[in-house]
């Protein structure tokens, strides 16, 4: 009697973790899925951001050097140092390699 309940213990037993292990596989999977697309977004909305910023910075650019020739002072364009490493930084996250180096 007690061999009779023991293998029906370890049918139900070897059930559940067999359901346990595909309920885990599904879930990494989800889980790759949801960051696969979190990703997306993620250079979606920084190349949608470049748009804005690269026109800002193209008129940024004309008018600093447009001020800096009527002043004749080159410090004018200073601001668009920093400006062309952010534009640079959201090309390079948008359209080129960023996103892979930061996961290797």
């Amino acid at each position: 009697m007690g061999f009779v309940f023991s293998k029906a213990m370890n049918d139900s037993l070897k059930g559940q973790q067999e359901f346990m292990r595909l309920q885990l596989e599904r879930q990494l999977l989800l889980q790759n899925l949801m960051r696969e697309r979190q990703t997306a977004m993620q250079i979606a909305w920084t190349r949608e951001f470049l748009k804005y910023f690269g026109t800002f910075c193209g008129l940024a650019t004309v008018v600093l050097t447009t001020g800096a020739i009527k002043r004749k002072n080159p410090a004018v364009l200073l601001p668009i140092l920093p400006l062309s490493f952010v534009f640079s930084y959201h090309y390079d996250m948008g359209y080129g390699t960023l996103l892979q180096r930061i996961k290797g």
